[in-house]
């Protein structure tokens, strides 16, 4: 039965919009924390296109800052921030990383690798910088199904 009353059949239909869209939203939490290491660029000594940086070739210190987001399949704490949060600054043991030539886009791999392993099938983004100044932003996003929804 059609609602007769001017523009509220029109604001059931966007509610019933808004309600879908929240049903398919891909839901992330995401966490942040730092840890000080020291790395280098080797090939920055000989490269003559890297002259201008040729000193990354010394190992340097920084302080590398991780945002990490993971999917999480419902709305209630699925996976808790502070716990997550937690394990994976217990992944980084070490009071200061040596991190040898590793990049940040190596860093972020090499995490993604071990979050895949605890918490497989999900979609994860990270973002490791050195001192929150520059650094790389990683999406690793798994096959899924494709959905078809009418939005």
């Amino acid at each position: 039965m059609e609602n007769s009353i001017p523009g509220v059949s029109m604001i059931l239909e966007e509610r019933e919009r808004i309600d879908r869209i929240i049903k398919v939203s891909q839901k992330k939490i995401w966490v942040t924390f730092q840890r000080e290491g020291i790395h280098c660029f080797p090939a920055a000594a000989t490269d003559p296109k890297l002259a201008d940086v040729a000193f990354l070739a010394s190992p340097h210190r920084h302080i590398f800052h991780f945002r990490v987001a993971i999917d999480v399949f419902h709305d209630d704490r699925e996976l808790e921030f502070i716990q997550f949060k937690r394990w994976l600054e217990s992944l980084y043991v070490n009071t200061v990383l040596q991190l040898d030539y590793k990049s940040c886009e190596m860093i972020a791999d090499d995490l993604y690798t071990q979050i895949a392993e605890k918490y497989p099938n999900r979609d994860v983004w990270i973002e490791v910088s050195e001192d929150g100044e520059n650094g790389c932003y990683i999406e690793y996003n798994n096959t899924r199904p494709l959905q078809s929804v009418t939005i």
